[in-house]
């Protein structure tokens, strides 16, 4: 077939709703923008894990920890089958970690905000996760079937992690005075963060369009930031808590939220490398990636071994 024609049938399948494997042909561009993507989805559930695990020795209570044990094992896992999804993509896991490290390759922004108080922990699983489970649901439908399937079992997760972090922010919400205090201020604190995590405004967005072209997004950065303050304010409201906005409320023409303009010139500067906790992510990855070169030497050679003993059979 001649490439006129082999996108011709990419993209009758991209207007049937086909799933495009990794054995089918697409266009390079379609190919690099998955792999920015879904690395940048995985470097962000890997970079993700070190807000929380920051609490693992200080939660309040037995229980507590498990739970937040298990859900940074999960992040852990979501990387995993993002990574994985990347490879069929024929790129290298090796050299798009090593990207990440270098500081070549972003991660979600939200990552870069420290974790003062326990509440900060529970609002990440209510406000952060909630917001990507409004973003994943939509990929569970991406034209690339791959990380399709991969997001329907980590949507599964994010759902876990979001009831377990709303579970944790209704405990403060019922507590004493200084409980609820510290859950205002996590909220004032990863509201406008989180707001920020589905991407610039449509206008701005320089990859947004031509990915809702090609089905892998399926909604815009302007609908999903809405769809989540639609779901989310009630929350908020049912706590008895407020959002740090003045400019939040709800239109009757419109049957949607109303809200004030988001602070983007915050949103690039920690995208450059510039936020609070920026140089402290990466370089705790940088250690670990160090410390661990042993054990992936030992699994390399092992892996040799075993390769040359069934060659011999």
């Amino acid at each position: 077939m001649t490439t006129e024609q082999l996108q011709a049938h990419f993209d009758t399948k991209i207007e049937a709703d086909l799933s495009i494997e990794a054995k089918d042909w697409m266009p390079d561009a379609y190919r690099q923008n998955l792999i920015r993507q879904i690395n940048q989805h995985a470097h962000s559930e890997i970079i993700g894990m070190l807000p929380e695990a920051n609490w693992l020795t200080r939660a309040p209570t037995l229980r507590r920890k498990a739970v937040l044990l298990a859900k940074v094992q999960d992040e852990a896992g979501h990387g995993l089958y993002l990574y994985s999804a990347a490879e069929t993509l024929g790129c290298s896991r090796q050299d798009i970690y090593q990207k990440l490290l270098d500081g070549k390759m972003k991660y979600s922004s939200i990552f870069n905000y420290p974790t003062l108080s326990w509440a900060d922990v529970g609002v990440i699983g209510w406000l952060v996760d909630g917001a990507a489970i409004v973003n994943q649901v939509a990929l569970c439908r991406a034209s690339y079937g791959p990380y399709a399937r991969a997001m329907v079992k980590i949507c599964k997760e994010e759902s876990f992690h979001q009831r377990q972090g709303y579970e944790a922010v209704m405990a403060l919400a019922k507590g004493n005075e200084a409980q609820r205090a510290m859950l205002q201020d996590a909220i004032n604190r990863f509201w406008w963060p989180t707001l920020m995590m589905f991407g610039p405004n449509d206008s701005d967005s320089p990859n947004s369009a031509q990915s809702m072209a090609w089905k892998i997004k399926r909604f815009s950065n302007d609908e999903l930031r809405q769809k989540f303050i639609d779901n989310t304010v009630p929350q908020l409201e049912a706590l008895g808590m407020t959002a740090p906005d003045p400019a939040l409320t709800w239109d009757e023409t419109t049957g949607h939220y109303r809200f004030g303009e988001i602070n983007w010139d915050e949103f690039y500067q920690v995208l450059k490398g510039r936020g609070i906790c920026n140089h402290e992510r990466l370089e705790a990855k940088r250690r670990a990636w160090e410390s661990g070169s042993w054990v992936r030497e030992a699994a390399s050679v092992h892996a040799k071994k075993m390769a040359a003993k069934k060659q011999a059979a």
